[in-house]
């Protein structure tokens, strides 16, 4: 019972169903508020993420981290689990980094035409789509 109660279920969750389903001694997320670190027996909590690299250190070694690109969402820790409900996530493994890198050099070129348009509001989309592709990439290079 007392190993049990040191580790952390995480789960991620996508429209398209699991994404990431693990034991965990410890969890690190990109809140909006900031970073957070997530161990089991943490207190319930719930809270809104940002596009950011989820870490997840695995119960099997402690050298063994996954890194998984999360396209914001929200957190929920309750009882030792960890639940991240995401419009979209990605293990480091299955990252295309040419195809991230290719997302990448179209958001910018979005962003230059909206700015050339004064489109504000595809503006707006263009750097989102720019943030979750320099995420993938980042993720994928585990920086």
């Amino acid at each position: 019972m007392a190993e049990e109660e040191k580790v952390l279920t995480v789960n991620i969750v996508t429209p398209d169903g699991l994404v990431y389903d693990h034991h965990a001694r410890m969890l690190v997320v990109e809140a909006l508020d900031g970073q957070l670190g997530i161990m089991a027996n943490h207190e319930p909590l719930i809270a809104p993420l940002k596009i950011g690299e989820v870490r997840v250190t695995r119960v099997d070694s402690t050298d063994h981290e996954n890194a998984i690109a999360v396209n914001g969402g929200f957190l929920e820790v309750s009882h030792n689990v960890a639940s991240i409900v995401a419009d979209s996530a990605e293990r480091e493994r299955n990252i295309d980094l040419n195809r991230a890198e290719s997302a990448k050099a179209r958001a910018e070129k979005r962003i230059q035409a909206a700015k050339e348009k004064h489109d504000t509001d595809e503006l707006q989309r263009a750097n989102i789509a720019l943030q979750r592709a320099v995420n993938r990439i980042n993720v994928k290079n585990h920086r």
